[in-house]
């Protein structure tokens, strides 16, 4: 098992100054993990809105549904470790552009896709679009917004499952194995490194350094 344990990815966010994209995982777990800076993370789920402060050493996570953007008080930044490897890139992410917008795929398609050029004012335009749909969800509640994002993301499910069976078995795997008797899995014991990759992306929360935690190098002795 060279792949990064439990389907998980790792990636650093410098967030933005002017705070990040309001969405929502459909299948993902997230957690944030603060490594320098201050500032929160403003959720929204079925019991209502809150603010969470964040300062070094925290580790705040959230469920599939639950509608959070980080804001930067100063200099913030987090490790953020997702769970399904793979899924939020490929339409996991569901942005909290009005419902006109998230009701029709094409539409909702435009807004969230970046241009090769210019994707700083991209990202702008697109979080203040996310943001005046955060707001009249924040007024009336989140439940009619899941119901959209389940629509929208329908069509892929197929494609995420093949996902999900290319990611390494679990620890249930290893614990069958055990109880069997059989320690051959400890034959192909490693260590591995994944190195932040090239130039920082245009993530909707920050910039990120993303560590392909698929494709790890094996460190010699």
């Amino acid at each position: 098992m060279t792949t990064f344990p439990g389907g998980t990815s790792v990636t650093r966010v410098s967030v933005y100054d002017e705070g990040g994209t309001p969405h929502l995982h459909t299948t993902s777990t997230e957690a944030y993990v603060v490594i320098a800076g201050a500032g929160a993370v403003q959720t929204l789920d079925p019991s209502g809105f809150r603010e969470t402060p964040l300062e070094p050493g925290d580790t705040v996570w959230f469920t599939p549904g639950v509608i959070h953007r980080a804001i930067n008080h100063g200099g913030l930044e987090l490790l953020v470790v997702m769970s399904n490897a793979g899924l939020p890139e490929s339409g996991d992410a569901v942005m909290t552009f009005p419902a006109d917008v998230v009701a029709d795929p094409d539409r909702y398609r435009a807004a969230a896709t970046l241009p090769a050029d210019g994707r700083e004012d991209a990202v702008r335009a697109r979080r203040a679009l996310a943001l005046e749909g955060f707001r009249r969800l924040r007024r009336d509640g989140p439940e009619a917004f899941y119901e959209l994002a389940a629509a929208l993301v329908r069509p892929h499910v197929e494609q995420w499952r093949a996902i999900v069976r290319a990611q390494p078995p679990g620890s249930g795997a290893v614990l069958d194995a055990l109880a069997a008797g059989d320690g051959r899995h400890l034959l192909g014991a490693a260590v591995f490194s994944a190195p932040e990759s090239g130039v920082p992306g245009w993530g909707m929360c920050g910039r990120l350094g993303a560590h392909d935690v698929r494709d790890p190098q094996a460190l010699s002795r």
